[in-house]
């Protein structure tokens, strides 16, 4: 399971989880053929307000855990205003609310 994450303009959110998907197709490929496993990507693709797509659910099912969209869109006092965070923090923000782990060095 690939999951690429990315914050993206409210207008933009079907184009980038297009790119996401072109982008890992010759790695998914690759790792299918050496490792014999099936990969699939994951793009986890939120405007800077919040908008989604409409295959967005589908592809956060594939992602194990529990994930409530209405709490990777949410925009209170702990994750701050998502439209005025720089790109950085607003895709540390989104992994936060994904449950993803951080490791340095990996």
């Amino acid at each position: 399971m690939l999951i690429d994450v990315a914050i993206s303009g409210d207008r933009n959110v079907i184009k980038k989880e297009a790119k996401k998907i072109l982008k890992y197709k010759d790695l998914t490929i690759e790792i299918q053929r050496m490792w014999n496993v099936k990969i699939k990507v994951i793009p986890v693709i939120i405007g800077a307000t919040g908008t989604i797509s409409k295959s967005f659910t589908k592809y956060m099912s594939n992602i194990p855990g529990k994930h409530e969209v209405k709490e990777l869109q949410r925009t209170d006092s702990t994750l701050k205003d998502m439209s005025t965070m720089n790109s950085k923090n607003r895709i540390a923000a989104t992994l936060y609310s994904l449950g993803t782990k951080f490791g340095s060095g990996t």
